[in-house]
């Protein structure tokens, strides 16, 4: 019989004996990590009255993210409901519109649900998004005692404006396509696209805090 296939018996095998100390010590071998703690001082978080630490790349509750001038990076191209191995995620996309641009480009996510009662927080969906729009982020609190209540809807998953940002729907900046806003071109809110959504919305209040892009480079 050749060494590549040796038989059952050449595979049989015998522990090493224990000296005379592997012998003694053998019966408390088990408790070796135990012991080693034993005299340890001990840790203990006080969630849920202090905030419990998570590592920076945990994986929590969904979010979807903007761009810096306020519009929606999703697309509603539904890769994320495809890649979730739990079918956990509902996506609808809807037309972008003149009067009624949410997202760079033709499309975006109209209706967006996030079902927590079968997510299994493996990721899958943000690595498949071709936008970054998906992202995980380390909220984890997620309990509830109805179970209607985690089905999320896009207006929790929406990450919420930043200082500056302009609520959408308005324009893209003019003069560039999705390609731009894709690779980081766009910076912030335009002149021109303030002036849109004040003659459209004059009661918004993003239009409080903007900060048109010439004003933020300064």
């Amino acid at each position: 019989m050749s060494r590549r296939n040796p038989t059952r018996e050449d595979m049989s095998f015998e522990r090493d004996k224990k000296g005379v100390l592997g012998e003694f010590f053998a019966p408390v071998a088990g408790f070796g990590v135990t012991i080693a703690s034993f005299f340890r001082p001990t840790v203990t978080e006080q969630y849920p009255f202090e905030p419990a630490h998570v590592q920076p790349r945990f994986h929590g509750r969904h979010q979807l993210n903007r761009y810096p001038d306020g519009l929606e990076k999703c697309i509603g191209c539904e890769l994320c409901a495809w890649a979730c191995p739990a079918d956990a995620i509902l996506v609808e996309a809807a037309s972008n519109s003149p009067q009624a641009q949410y997202s760079p480009g033709e499309r975006y996510g109209r209706v967006y649900q996030v079902n927590y009662l079968r997510c299994i927080f493996c990721g899958m969906c943000i690595e498949a998004c071709p936008t970054r729009a998906l992202t995980m982020s380390n909220d984890f609190e997620l309990a509830d005692q109805h179970r209607e209540n985690l089905i999320y809807e896009k207006d929790q998953i929406l990450a919420p404006l930043a200082d500056g940002m302009l609520a959408p729907p308005h324009p893209m900046v003019e003069g560039l396509n999705d390609g731009d806003y894709y690779r980081g071109d766009v910076t912030g809110p335009t002149p021109a696209q303030v002036e849109w959504v004040r003659k459209h919305r004059p009661d918004d209040p993003s239009l409080k805090t903007v900060k048109p892009r010439e004003e933020a480079q300064q």
